[in-house]
């Protein structure tokens, strides 16, 4: 059954009305209904506020590396400490490090330049981070429901947003529905905040349908693979940071890698990738295994008998986009109705791989707009003073000095080096110049037939490992009897465009093994896409990615995906 035959025979949806909507449980929305929530106490009135998460709690699908600056925490809720914030592990020694395939070189921390520097952060876990949000939002009235995707923007006559529609449960794999079918369910908001993430799903239609990235530089992403390892205490030196850039991708390719050592003998290894890359038999997920086997890292993480060490354990895995284009990509975020907050809009600031600090710095700024708007008693228009506020603000400031950071690496790793190091360090961000790109990442992909393959090697099972083990401690799980949320505008493509000019890159691209070339057997010799839509963690590389744009992300039945243990 189609979406419209489905509602003309269960329909209508039931709906909720609410004076905001907050589509996403992350830090950015969790933080949007704080202060909302804040502010009508302060003035002893009553705004309702819903949060939808499709995790199956707040935190399940947060990943990050991270990094957290408390700055807009402080800012949000000033006794953060006194409330038992999951900051414990405050950052105590940086360390830059260009590695080579048998050796490395560390830049002295007196030439780091001020986005480099941590002092006063925090190394975090940003699922628990997220969690505690939860709790606070809901201390303070916030209904949040977790396991209800937001499938669906919906509009007022005006061509203003009314709220969203989550997506209806229980629909088989033949698109019918089943006997556990649920009708999803509207909610409507006088203005309505989207806090998915980077390339939110119905983030991407909106700006898709208001234009909002008119005039702007095309959003760049990078994928972030991370594990949790628990070490030898021997190798554990909590409050750590390192950054490694250089070896194991080549220098024309953006990336690097991050090594954090939290508390109580656990560290955070994880690897960026620029999807903007253009040799298609690149795999991150292979890139961030090898990256492992370099001596500065494996030590960590192999045991010494003679010396009573024990190997490192893996706890855990998961892999997430991130929006890397800064503020030259950012699109207009406001809109009739309705806002874009954190990573769905791309306020992560790059040049110091954090985005958490923006996305709830953002979250407040919206807030603030939409409760000045709602107690004018206005609603359904563009929150203008939210734009404003962020051009007054010291995120501004912070994003607007970053802004070539990125663009630096499209000319390679030296020039990159020496230019962000010229602007960061020498000039302090206050440049005179504006580098811009012009398109998006998948257009950057080059024909196999001009690449060279790229010979991986095969996980030993201790210190790399292969893509199903790694998705197996994601604790992901969809329900097998749902319709493919990975869908194709062409179910030919794959195969006569994308494997034979580019040699299958959605193969290699997905660090959660979903895409795979077989044989097909109603045709001898020939192969088709298989789509393990049940290994999916969420991470939306696909849809970025794909060099044809054929593959579009959607939302699966609320609930499903990873479940991250604090990652």
């Amino acid at each position: 059954m189609t979406h419209e035959e489905i509602l003309a025979q269960y329909g209508p949806r039931e709906a909720m009305e609410y004076d905001i909507v907050i589509v996403g449980g992350g830090p950015a929305g969790l933080s949007t209904a704080i202060r909302l929530k804040q502010l009508a106490a302060e003035k002893g009135q009553d705004v309702s506020v819903v949060v939808l998460e499709k995790g199956a709690d707040a935190g399940a699908h947060t990943l990050s590396g991270a990094i957290m600056d408390p700055q807009a925490l402080s800012e949000l809720i000033p006794d953060w400490k006194a409330k038992g914030a999951p900051l414990n592990q405050p950052v105590t020694q940086d360390a830059m490090v260009f590695l080579s395939e048998n050796s490395s070189l560390r830049t002295p921390n007196w030439l780091l330049p001020q986005c480099f520097h941590n002092e006063g952060n925090y190394i975090v876990r940003l699922g628990f981070v997220t969690k505690w949000l939860a709790e606070q939002a809901e201390a303070l009235g916030v209904e949040i429901f977790p396991g209800f995707a937001a499938a669906e923007v919906l509009f007022n006559d005006n061509g203003s947003i009314k709220g969203v529609a989550t997506g209806n449960m229980g629909i088989g794999k033949d698109g019918e529905p089943t006997a556990e079918f649920q009708l999803g369910m509207e909610l409507h908001g006088k203005y309505t905040i989207f806090a998915e993430g980077a390339r939110g799903h119905l983030g991407k239609q909106l700006i898709a349908h208001f234009k909002l990235d008119a005039g702007k530089d095309p959003q760049a992403y990078g994928i972030g693979i991370k594990e949790l390892w628990e070490i030898d205490p021997a190798r554990h030196k909590p409050g750590t940071v390192v950054h490694t850039a250089g070896w194991p991708l080549q220098s024309d390719t953006y990336g690097g890698g991050f090594l954090y050592h939290l508390e109580d003998n656990l560290v955070t290894l994880g690897f960026i990738t620029g999807l903007d890359y253009a040799n298609p038999y690149i795999s991150p997920f292979e890139e961030m295994q090898r990256w492992k086997t370099h001596q500065n890292i494996r030590w960590y993480l192999e045991g010494d008998e003679s010396k009573g060490i024990k190997p490192a354990k893996r706890l855990s895995y998961g892999a997430r986009a991130i929006t890397a284009g800064g503020i030259l990509s950012l699109p207009k975020f406001v809109f009739p109705g309705g806002a874009l907050v954190g990573c769905e809009a791309g306020f992560l600031n790059v040049s110091r791989i954090k985005g958490s600090h923006a996305a709830i710095k953002t979250g407040m700024m919206a807030a603030e707009a939409a409760y000045e708007a709602i107690v004018a008693g206005r609603q359904g228009d563009t929150l203008t003073a939210y734009e404003t506020a962020f051009e007054n603000s010291w995120l501004y400031d912070e994003l607007y000095k970053a802004r070539n950071f990125k663009a630096w690496f499209k000319k390679g790793l030296s020039t990159a080096t020496l230019m962000n190091g010229l602007e960061q360090f020498l000039l302090k961000g206050n440049i005179p110049w504006t580098l811009h790109r012009d398109k998006p990442d998948h257009l950057y992909l080059k024909p196999a037939a001009e690449c060279k393959p790229i010979e991986y090697p095969k996980p030993d099972g201790k210190l790399t490992f292969d893509r199903l083990s790694s998705v197996f401690i994601s604790s992901t799980n969809h329900s097998e009897d749902q319709p493919a949320h990975l869908t194709l505008k062409d179910a030919s493509v794959p195969v006569n465009v994308n494997l034979a000019k580019y040699a299958g890159p959605e193969s290699r691209y997905c660090p959660a093994g979903v895409y795979e070339f077989v044989d097909d057997e109603a045709r001898q010799g020939a192969k088709r896409l298989q789509i393990n839509a049940q290994n999916c963690v969420h991470c939306k590389t696909c849809d970025i990615k794909d060099p044809t744009q054929n593959i579009t992300w959607v939302t699966p039945e609320g609930g499903g995906g990873p479940t991250y243990a604090g990652m």
